[in-house]
């Protein structure tokens, strides 16, 4: 049996479909290059990697982890900056618990079309779980309600990130 329909949060529709996907060959390098056309969610930057918070997140708090260089698969990546990722995501779940106080996270890659991935450029999502954050809204209503909008969730951790280094 061959599945070829995708599960995805709802507001992500039209992205999926490309009626809102930005005309850019890859939008995360789009976001690293500021190209006005994309919207850039980025919070944090250093010359390898890049954090930026999803523009589509599943709960308040969810970021992507992803190198500066375009790759497409972890396996195209260089030991350090397999460490570096390593790194980043410690500190990042050491500031979402800061300042979002999460119960747990969901953290992984989605490679290739048959995951879900809809960016061609590996990155790694760091989502915060929140205890009975399922509502009636979600079951009911078949919707999922965003706490948060991602540019308040850009300004509540650019702060955060300010100070963030790797060796």
């Amino acid at each position: 049996m061959v599945y070829d329909k995708q599960l995805f949060i709802p507001n992500k529709r039209d992205y999926i479909k490309g009626d809102k996907r930005p005309d850019v060959e890859c939008i995360i390098c789009s976001i690293l290059d500021e190209d006005p056309e994309v919207t850039n969610l980025l919070i944090w930057k250093n010359d390898q990697l890049g954090i930026s918070v999803n523009l589509y997140p599943y709960n308040a708090g969810h970021v992507m982890i992803f190198p500066t260089r375009h790759v497409t698969d972890v396996r195209e990546l260089t030991e350090e900056e397999m460490l570096n990722i390593e790194r980043l995501t410690a500190k990042t779940m050491d500031i979402l618990d800061k300042q979002y106080q999460p119960a747990g996270y969901n953290i992984g890659y989605n490679i290739g079309y048959a995951s879900g991935a809809s960016v061609k450029h590996l990155h790694k999502h760091i989502v915060p779980r929140y205890i009975r954050e399922l509502g009636f809204m979600d079951v009911i209503g078949g919707s999922k309600i965003i706490i948060e909008d991602p540019k308040v969730t850009v300004k509540n951790l650019t702060e955060a990130f300010k100070n963030v280094k790797l060796p």
